[in-house]
């Protein structure tokens, strides 16, 4: 199939194909006589798999291993589960970061007046003026 037949059946554009392709996580494909990308159904299976992968937020360098170590039959699985355990905990760390955020981002709402007096304590604290007046 070529590039446009492989990305509509791995839902993914043509232009992620070729970007996959230049990081090296789909081998070199064969070309047809006229030059064209041809496709088979294991590079397009590695797309779908790339896709889910990019899906569940893996980066491409941990993307980039995995799908060498899914090609590897000869794996131990337990180079997969550190792969995915380190990545839950990344996320974990994400998680808590942006909890953090939201729960002061709620503190500042229940402090702002949002009435037409012009004291913000949302802008003075992005200012680093908590609890002081700021005329910018």
């Amino acid at each position: 199939m070529n590039i446009g037949q492989a990305a509509a059946a791995s839902g993914i554009s043509a232009k992620m194909v070729r970007h996959y392709e230049s990081l090296g996580l789909l081998p070199a494909v064969t070309r047809s006589d006229n030059g064209y990308r041809r496709y088979s159904e294991v590079e397009v299976n590695t797309l779908r798999f790339i896709k889910r992968a990019r899906s569940l937020g893996f980066s491409m360098a941990e993307i980039a291993e995995l799908v060498g170590l899914w090609q590897d039959r000869a794996r131990a699985s337990e180079q997969v589960k550190r792969i995915a355990q380190q990545h839950v905990d990344v996320l974990g760390e994400r998680i808590a970061a942006m909890q953090t955020m939201q729960r002061s981002l709620q503190n500042l709402l229940q402090h702002c007046h949002g009435d037409a007096r012009p004291e913000c304590p949302i802008l003075d604290d992005l200012a680093g003026l908590s609890g002081k007046t700021c005329h910018a």
